[in-house]
């Protein structure tokens, strides 16, 4: 019976994780859902940087060819610059979040 309840407690535990680095399109900030919106829109974008090529230097995304992301400005109130929101759109369709500026990224669920 502890064993059960053990495995049960580690099958909980990485389910948990799993879920933190997700974040359903309702949870994210309006500016981040008028971002998504943009690049599923083609545009237009109001930053000269958004679309250029996002390379993984932090290899925190799944490893792909140069090219298959793209990064986008989420705008953050009260900043004067970019500030540190972004999406990072894939080619396959795939979209993450960062509100850290790259230092962490959350899948975003449609």
């Amino acid at each position: 019976m502890i064993r059960l309840l053990a495995a049960l407690a580690c099958c909980w535990f990485g389910i948990a994780v799993a879920l933190s680095n997700e974040v359903p399109v309702a949870r994210l900030p309006i500016e981040a859902r008028a971002t998504l919106a943009l690049i599923k829109a083609g545009g237009p974008f109001p930053y000269a940087q958004d679309g250029r090529i996002f390379s993984n230097r932090e290899k925190l995304l799944p490893p792909q060819k140069r090219g298959h992301y793209r990064e986008y400005t989420v705008r953050t109130p009260g900043m004067r610059d970019r500030g540190p929101r972004r999406i990072v759109a894939g080619s396959s369709g795939e979209y993450y979040y960062t509100e850290d500026h790259y230092r962490s990224f959350r899948r975003i669920l449609e």
